[in-house]
């Protein structure tokens, strides 16, 4: 107990008398008591930020839409326009999380950023439009595994026709194979991650290396330079250059926009203050050196743009990588390459989405939250909530069954749903000039931190706009952006739900300064929680 006793300079505390939670129970900076172990050391912690990124495949999955916005050139410097903006946002995070190292993250966060009067609401919505945009990554990235095994396939059966059947019982043998693995294997997911890491590094260096080197050895040539790097190619139907520019950063966001993802696992690891910021460190800057190589090898490699415009492939990165080698089995060895990486981060998507479900349930926030927000004694994790996570996902697959644009609909609204989350504690923040947060280690001077913080607001204000339009012209009900659609949907459902629940005794987040008038006034010693 005095070695506790000599820990105890830290924000986060056990009561040692009864009154504030219970005799000798940990209180973290949530304002609840620990009740998940903290089993991922700083190296797990990067590997899952890394893995959940996974910022180069991403990019990879969706290369071929992002070509239609500018062609090579347009992808490249989307892609590093939009890196620009969302590491200012991945700072904001950071200084955040070194402050308050709460498994709610954004939610969480925006409690306290907003301040009493406002901080209910705007953790509220902050916590369900992240929510929901983690329960729909996890689709999207369920369907992009789905993609990549049945494009496998397609390769060495040149007379195949994908259905959206096949698609959908592949994506429900990923969804429930990637959801088992966070339900039953809680205490391996740290090493799942490092092998993640792993594969994530290796699989771009080599398909890095295949690309720069198999072109010249077959005989086949790089692409020209012009190219990669300047021929515009606008293929959307809008006569402005610049809003193409503008609309075509939404496939890099798409790729790069996960910076809160190891927040949510913050009271699962020794020394979160220190440890979290340095993870979103290590995700923001292995994303943008392994996606900016990547595409320069891929965009060399390619030959023929048209083929692969028009590639009967639901994946077809399938064609890049059967134009790099000349062969069908050199695309199947580098699709497996980024099969493996995919997989990982598909498994992070779901280590996400369930832990930010269950922080909205154990604050009676969503419907039956008993359920939702409890921990499972025998497997130590939000075992429910994460349960509820893959049956919604099925449940969205079903929706891919019978419209793939209504799925797409769900899937594509990611970016703007997370980005409205960030903004919900970010922009506070600033308008408040940071007085409601007491300072972590990690904490930007004055005359960055509003630089920083102001760009980031007005990035996600400008932006969630810009990503709502059409991908192109003219507009049909196929080709129609609902983002959106399921975005206001989503508003209007969180609204109606915290009217009822405001009414009911809906506290929301417990927040740490809070927490500690408590314990100060009550007279309880404090005890550092973060080294149990």
């Amino acid at each position: 107990m005095e070695k506790n006793k000599e820990a105890g300079t830290t924000p986060e505390y056990v009561a040692e008398e009864a009154g504030v939670v219970g005799v000798g129970e940990v209180v973290n900076a949530s304002g609840h008591a620990q009740e998940l172990d903290r089993n991922f050391s700083l190296l797990s912690i990067c590997a899952v930020g890394i893995c959940t990124g996974n910022t180069w495949a991403a990019l990879g999955g969706s290369i071929v839409i992002a070509i239609y916005n500018g062609g090579p050139p347009g992808v490249i410097y989307e892609f590093l326009a939009v890196s620009l903006f969302y590491w200012l946002i991945a700072a904001c995070i950071a200084e955040l999380s070194s402050a308050i190292p709460s498994s709610g993250g954004v939610y969480h966060f925006a409690s306290i950023t907003a301040g009493p009067k406002y901080g209910r609401a705007a953790s509220w919505f902050a916590g369900w439009w992240n929510a929901c945009a983690w329960i729909f990554g996890s689709a999207s990235m369920s369907l992009i595994i789905s993609n990549q095994l049945t494009s496998m396939w397609g390769l060495f059966h040149p007379e195949y026709v994908p259905e959206r059947w096949h698609v959908f019982v592949t994506y429900l043998i990923v969804t429930w194979l990637c959801c088992a693995t966070v339900l039953f294997a809680n205490r391996a997911l740290p090493y799942i991650s490092n092998v993640g890491l792993f594969f994530i590094i290796a699989g771009v260096l080599i398909t890095i290396l295949v690309c720069a080197i198999m072109p010249s050895t077959k005989g086949t040539g790089h692409a020209p330079s012009a190219f990669v790097w300047r021929d515009w190619s606008n293929q959307t139907g809008y006569t402005s250059d610049g809003f193409v520019f503008l609309a075509g950063m939404l496939n890099g966001a798409y790729a790069v926009g996960t910076p809160d993802c190891v927040t949510h696992l913050a009271e699962e690891l020794p020394h979160p203050r220190v440890n979290i910021p340095k993870a979103i460190a290590a995700q923001m800057v292995v994303g943008l050196v392994t996606a900016f190589f990547y595409m320069i090898a891929i965009f060399y490699a390619i030959g023929d743009l048209d083929s692969i415009l028009s590639a009967p492939y639901t994946f077809p990165l399938a064609e890049v990588y059967r134009q790099a080698t000349t062969t069908r089995g050199g695309s199947l060895g580098l699709l497996l390459v980024i099969f493996f990486p995919t997989m990982c981060t598909c498994i992070g998507t779901y280590i996400t989405s369930g832990r930010m479900l269950w922080t909205l349930a154990r604050d009676d926030a969503t419907p039956f939250s008993g359920f939702v927000g409890r921990i499972s004694p025998t497997h130590k994790n939000p075992f429910n909530a994460t349960l509820v996570c893959g049956c919604i996902c099925t449940v969205l697959g079903c929706i891919y069954v019978g419209n793939s644009t209504a799925f797409n609909a769900f899937v594509g609204s990611f970016v703007v749903l997370s980005t409205l989350s960030y903004l919900a504690a970010i922009l506070p923040h600033a308008l408040t000039r940071r007085a409601n947060v007491v300072p972590g280690p990690f904490w930007m001077p004055d005359s960055v931190a509003y630089v920083v913080l102001g760009v980031a607001s007005a990035y996600i204000v400008v932006f969630v706009v810009i990503f709502c339009f059409p991908y192109s012209l003219p507009v049909s009900a196929v080709s129609m952006n609902y983002s959106c659609l399921i975005t206001g949907g989503v508003t209007i459902f969180v609204g109606l739900w915290w009217i009822w629940k405001s009414k009911r005794g809906y506290v929301g987040p417990k927040a740490l300064f809070e927490e500690e008038r408590r314990l100060s006034m009550t007279g309880v010693g404090r005890i550092s929680a973060e080294k149990e």
